[in-house]
């Protein structure tokens, strides 16, 4: 193969054939378990009711439809984060190949491949501690682990690295 192609979506998702040199599999954090979610969107719809009924009972009736409004949100804006948090991206070495495999928060799939030995890793570090992670090949670039944080994303650059290097030296990992 050739530089990044892009392969249409309706490739088949297998992954690289055995014996793969490296394989990682990077998703979004999110800080927040189910149990904390059921934790925290009861501790929302407490404090809103209570704060409604106060408000029903001198007389500001309307304040306790703002509070169910509010509960809702709440509840709307965990569900969409959560939903965003099924993105997700593979990045698996063969012999042949480098596949970077990105499926975003729809389920839908766009497939990366390289050629292993014409591919490089730039590793961009900005002055405020961000980081930003390439992979470079005849002119193309592909940026990769973007949901990683910037320590993160150094640890999987150098593994990468360190992956690519083995086979271009002809050594297993």
């Amino acid at each position: 193969m050739t530089a990044a192609t892009v392969q249409p979506v309706d490739v088949p998702a297998a992954s690289l054939a055995p014996p793969l040199r490296f394989n990682a599999l990077l998703t979004p954090h999110r800080s927040l378990s189910r149990k904390g979610f059921v934790v925290v969107m009861g501790l929302v719809a407490a404090v809103n009711f209570t704060a409604g009924a106060l408000f029903m009972a001198k007389g500001a009736w309307p304040v306790f439809g703002f509070c169910g409004l509010e509960v809702m949100l709440v509840w709307w804006a965990f569900r969409t984060n959560y939903r965003a948090a099924r993105a997700h991206e593979t990045v698996q070495l063969s012999d042949e190949e480098l596949r970077v495999r990105r499926v975003d928060a729809k389920g839908r799939a766009r497939i990366f491949s390289f050629q292993p030995y014409w591919v490089r890793l730039l590793l961009k570090e900005n002055p405020d501690a961000s980081t930003h992670l390439h992979l470079v090949s005849h002119g193309r670039s592909l940026e990769v682990a973007s949901c990683l944080s910037p320590a993160e994303r150094r640890d999987f650059a150098r593994a990468l690295e360190e992956a690519l290097a083995a086979l271009k030296a002809g050594r297993n990992v």
